[in-house]
Formats: structure tokens, sequence, C-alpha cells
């Protein structure tokens, strides 16, 4: 069996149940399972597509992004989404790096690859395909499916391979974080060439026989829109997105009552979005995970505890999830150290990079980079990235720690925080705000040393107007870092 027969068997259970809905179309399961043959079959008969090829996608959100996912997974190749946010160069590097057989373009993107080597089709010529040919088939749940490339926050990008397995087993936590049936309703507004967009609701709802509503990308207007007239029962936000929709002026009249929960995560959550969303009455639940991990591996359920602050949750279902120090040993609860993630969730490699693959996982167990805290009931909080901790003066400060204090004063909007050279503390933190009204850098420090010890207030605080972020909404603290000069 593969990805592709799951849809098969909920068209075979309700041919005439609505699969997907986007952009006043919507595809019952029977013609979603048709798409994906007919377009398994074009991709075999007229591009050679086979196993073990890769697929590329440049393309804003679109039911027949859902559908070459299962097309390759029926022929046993790799879908290589592409972040339309992306420059032309790094565009060109991925396809290149990927070594992408078919690159497959929505209109209106044909002049980010103009100059790309790799032969390329316009994603409207695969609308009128020929009869179908029925492809047989040729892959197990070990066959990789995925190449998703990491955001390259330092160097160049590396993609993370993905199996069928790492999918299924995916999909299998998501349905047990959020209690997730057939009857459910998926909202999907964040972009499928991440793997939030992709994989934290959207396949599982689509391998379980729910319905999915697809955005071609986020706009609060639409999204409230969408929360009231179409009524979706799940989503899936980030801070970066949550923000606009509280801000909004119909968020207080907007219908909320068919959310069972939105789930949240990708970075630091400030704990006044969680509270100003569940003062709604909706359950906010959070998710912990990585590119690599596909990405579920920790998180808070709905009908489980969620009333512990700024905590992430368990680990998932079918994976485990560790706490080490940097000789590799678990330490005990309450200790700082590194997350890493074993399972059938994990990435199999980086594509064709043995160094950075070898760098990653060991025994099975993948290290995430990432600084957590466990508890003595086993819940983690996420602090930070290992590579963000700056160590001054022998000190550790988890720049996500000065961070969240940051966003608690009412007058601060967005803020990160980076550590740069010092002749005497070896680092110090430099914090970078975006405030709602004008305040000063001795206002920010006096809240700061309401809350933190001294040590770990920001040397400077510099008064921008916005925060550089990834498409997730993650900040790119590197930018941050090339913008202050070498640190």
């Amino acid at each position: 069996m593969n990805l592709a027969d799951l849809i098969d068997r909920n068209a075979a259970f309700t041919p005439n149940k609505p699969a997907l809905h986007c952009q006043g179309e919507t595809w019952t399961y029977a013609q979603f399972a048709h798409r994906i043959a007919s377009l398994a079959d074009a991709l075999s008969a007229q591009f050679g597509v086979a196993r073990g090829d890769r697929v590329a996608i440049l393309s804003q959100n679109h039911p027949d992004y859902l559908a070459l996912l299962y097309a390759c997974a029926r022929l046993g190749a790799m879908l290589v989404p592409l972040n339309w946010r992306l420059a032309t160069p790094e565009l060109l590097f991925i396809l290149a790096d990927a070594d992408v057989r078919l690159l497959i373009v929505a209109g209106g993107f044909e002049p980010a690859v103009t100059d790309a080597s790799t032969r390329a089709v316009m994603l409207d010529a695969l609308r009128d395909l020929p009869p179908l040919r029925h492809v047989d088939p040729v892959t197990d749940w070990s066959t990789p499916v995925l190449i998703v490339y990491t955001a390259g926050t330092t160097g160049r990008p590396k993609g993370a391979v993905l199996t069928q397995q790492a999918l299924l087993a995916n999909a299998v936590m998501s349905q047990h974080m959020h209690a997730m049936t057939s009857d459910d309703h998926v909202l999907t507004v964040l972009p499928l060439f991440h793997v939030g967009g992709l994989n934290i609701q959207t396949t599982p709802a689509l391998q379980l026989g729910a319905t999915v509503t697809l955005h071609a990308r986020f706009t609060p207007d639409d999204t409230l829109r969408a929360i009231a007239m179409d009524k979706p029962t799940l989503t899936v936000l980030v801070p970066s997105t949550i923000q606009p929709l509280l801000d909004h002026p119909q968020w207080q009249q907007t219908d909320l009552s068919s959310l069972r929960a939105i789930s949240t995560g990708s970075t630091l959550v400030p704990q006044g979005l969680v509270d100003a969303v569940q003062a709604r009455g909706v359950s906010m639940l959070q998710v912990y995970g990585s590119t690599e991990t596909s990405p579920i591996a920790v998180y808070t359920r709905l009908g489980g505890d969620l009333s512990r602050p700024l905590s992430t949750g368990l680990p998932g279902l079918l994976c485990e999830a560790r706490i080490v120090d940097h000789s590799g040993l678990e330490v005990p609860a309450n200790t700082p150290g590194e997350v890493e993630v074993r399972g059938p969730n994990v990435l199999t490699e980086y594509w064709r990079n043995p160094t950075a693959t070898a760098e990653a996982l060991h025994d099975g167990w993948f290290r995430t980079g990432d600084i957590a805290l466990r508890d003595t009931d086993g819940y983690f909080t996420i602090h930070d990235r290992k590579k963000n901790m700056i160590v001054s003066g022998g000190e550790n400060i988890y720049p996500a720690e000065v961070e969240r204090v940051l966003l608690d004063h009412p007058q601060i909007a967005e803020a990160a925080v980076i550590g740069v050279a010092d002749p005497r503390w070896q680092e110090v933190p430099i914090a970078f705000v975006v405030t709602r009204t004008t305040i000063s850098g001795d206002e920010v420090r006096a809240h700061l040393l309401s809350q933190l010890a001294r040590f770990k207030v920001p040397r400077e605080i510099v008064f921008v107007q916005e925060l550089p972020r990834n498409a997730l909404g993650k900040v790119q603290h590197f930018r941050l870092r090339e913008s202050w000069g070498p640190s």
C-alpha cells in the first residue's frame, strides 16, 4: 500500500463526500482520487517520472498541490515543495540540489524560474489529461515521498527526506492530538510548502476522510469570513497569523463556535495570544516539531491538560522525545538541554548530504538543536534554538526567555534578541523591538529588570519598524545578526 491508497479507500467508502473546497470549487473524494490517478499517469507517460525521481511544485495553495503529493506517492517519486517567497537564486539552488526531473509552475510564478535548466510545465497544462493508463503502484511505506528544504538559517538549505511511513505516523499523531475524525472540517490557510501547513492537519484529515477547505494564502479577512461561514472545526495558525486576527475589527463579532481547537507553534507563542483566543471559547493546542519530524513530535491534546502556561505538551503517540546534555546523556527533570526525537516520523536523511545527516542523526535519534525543559510529569517547555543561546560571562541566556518578557509589555508588539561579541563578556544580548506607541529604551530596561536577572537584560534596545520573518512567521535571527554586523 501507499498514501494514495488511503484516498482511494475513502473514495470507496464515501465517494460523494467533499474532500477539498478551494476558491468556490469542490472536489469529492471520488473526484480527488480520479485526479490523483490522472496526474500519476500523466507524470509517468508524458514526462517519464518514475520511482525515485523528484517533482517540484511552485504554487500557492491549490487542490492540485495535494493531488501531486499523492500522485508522487503512487509512483514512488518525491515531491519537492518550493517556497514561492524565495528569491530566484534560492529556488535555482534547490532545483539543482534536488536534481529535479520536472518542475510544475502555477501561473504568475514563471519569471522566478525562467533561468532554471529543469524541465518545466505549467500547472494549467495538467488540467486536460488523456485517458487513464492505470499505472500500477510500485511503492511501500518505506518509500521517500517528500523532500522539504529547511529554512537555511545558516549556509545553504538542506533537503529533509520524509518517507510515506513518516507522513502516516505523523497523521496518526495529528488524529490523536486533535481527536480528529472523518466528521471534522479543517481550514488550511498556512502555505503547503511547509510541513506545518501540509502535515499538521491537512494530510491527516484527507487520509482519514475528513473535509479540507484550502485558501491560496492567508489573509485576516478571508480567514475570519471562512470561520464564520464555512464552519470549520479545526485550523492551524502561527503567532504571526493569530495577531492580525486579534487586531481585526471583526474579531470579537466573528462566530467562532464551530472551532473545536486552533493549533499553534513553530515559534515562541506569547501567552497573551493564547489567552485572547481562549477568552473566545476556543481551545488552543500547542505542537512542537520541525521539518525533520514531519513535523509533529510533542503536543498538547484536545481534552488533555492545557493548564500549563508555555508548555508544548508530551511526546507524541508514535515517537519518543528526550532532553540531553552536551555529551548526549539524558538530563534530570527541570534541567535544560537539547531535545532529541526518535520515531517513524523522523527524516531518513538530508538529501545527498551525508555529513549533515551524520551530524543530525545518531542511533535513530534526531538532534533538533532546540533547548527545552521537561518537568516531573514529562511535559516539555521549549526555551530556544541551541544556536541562539547566548553565553555571557559564563551564564547561559536564552533569547526566547527575554523575548517573552519583552512581549509582556503592553506597548511592545514584536521582539527579537540576538547575541553579539563582547571583549569582556564573550557575548552580550541585543534586543530589536517593534512598538505600538513611542516608549524609551529606559522604560524597556526597567520592565525587563522587574522580571529578569540583570545579566539577561539586553545591552542595547534597537527600535525597528519590522522584524525579518520567514513564511511561517519565525523571526530570522541570522538576518538581525547580519544587520548588526559580524559577531
